[in-house]
């Protein structure tokens, strides 16, 4: 049990995701025997009861509270917002009234982000909250920031989400200099469009320890620990990436599987083939924080299974414990006068 979070409140969105609420219940169950977090579930009391009673408990409580409506995971955000009791609509506005610590869905990102940004507003400098997703690479891990949540972004915002990167990546992910890159169509620094290059010259100026630009290879390889990109192209590095480690998994089983040989070849060398697994398995990361709003909010993958949301309960205890919005408002709020002499000049 994680003694850091232990005893941290996550206010959990029972409806999200696109396997029910048993997935989703059985997720935190699993978080609070692991963790020692504490969880509230949120959505119709009478279906959490019945998902409850059947679920194999083994001493987990967890505490219900009502919120009859539900968005859909393919529901516009316009009509999702009219839903003023929805799972995720009570779910943030616990957070904010301080009756939880942290948020949790797998449901709906758009409605999540725009829910949470208007119920819980946003921290101090920041215009524009975005998406982080940490994802495998050599020697450790690759923090992308912004992953869908600004498909159009003017450079004060990726130098807004380079900055909270950094600070997740140092508070959460315990690497103590961040290595932070941009991304681009090369390496030199004046490649890419017009909004790269001015952000890389506003980057290369900053106290971050900026590595320049670098390119989609680099995800991978461990040349850097944050990346920073606008939404758009985040979110496709990030679907693109989930569907390569799929099927590259799949090819590998194919083949694997042709000959009697090669079949003892996987047998033996099948705790490897566990450990790699494991490693590239997205819910093993559980979800993305959303950086900049006033509150820990953490957006797990539609498709999340209990694992995924017992590590998206994790990781969004763990930005509660972090103090990681505090640190980021400090870290932009020293940028302010910077930004005031550039805008001057």
């Amino acid at each position: 049990m994680s003694q850091t979070i232990a005893g941290v409140r996550v206010a959990i969105d029972a409806m999200g995701g696109d396997n029910g609420p048993g997935v989703v219940v059985a997720g935190a169950i699993e978080a609070i025997g692991a963790l020692g977090v504490k969880a509230l579930l949120v959505g119709p009391e009478a279906t959490l009861r019945r998902e409850l009673a059947l679920a194999d408990r083994a001493g987990a409580s967890c505490e219900i509270v009502d919120a009859p409506d539900v968005v859909g995971m393919a529901e516009k955000v316009s009509r999702s917002t009219l839903k003023k009791r929805s799972s995720i609509q009570v779910a943030i506005e616990l957070v904010r009234d301080g009756k939880a610590d942290a948020f949790f869905s797998a449901g709906n990102t758009a409605a999540c982000w725009t829910m949470a940004k208007i119920a819980l507003g946003t921290l101090e400098e920041v215009d524009r909250p975005a998406l982080a997703a940490v994802v495998p690479n050599v020697t450790g891990r690759t923090l992308l920031v912004d992953v869908g949540a600004n498909a159009n972004c003017k450079a004060r915002n990726l130098e807004e989400f380079a900055v909270m990167g950094n600070v997740y990546a140092r508070a959460v992910l315990h690497v103590a200099n961040p290595r932070v890159g941009l991304m681009s169509m090369g390496e030199e620094e004046g490649k890419g469009n017009e909004l790269t290059r001015e952000v890389h010259e506003v980057l290369k100026e900053s106290p971050l320890n900026f590595l320049g630009n670098v390119e989609g290879r680099d995800i991978f390889n461990g040349k850097v620990d944050v990346i920073v990109m606008d939404g758009f192209t985040g979110n496709v590095v990030l679907k693109a990436s989930e569907s390569l480690a799929e099927s590259l998994f799949a090819l590998l089983r194919e083949e694997l599987s042709r000959t009697h040989f090669r079949k003892l070849w996987a047998w033996l060398s099948r705790y490897a083939y566990r450990a790699i697994k494991k490693r590239t398995d997205a819910a093993e990361y559980g979800g993305a924080p959303l950086l900049g709003v006033r509150g820990a909010c953490v957006i797990g993958h539609g498709r999340s299974n209990a694992t995924a949301v017992m590590h998206g309960v994790r990781v969004a205890a763990e930005f509660f414990a972090s103090g990681v919005n505090g640190q980021i408002e400090a870290e932009l709020r020293a940028l302010s006068p910077r930004r005031a002499e550039a805008g001057t000049a």
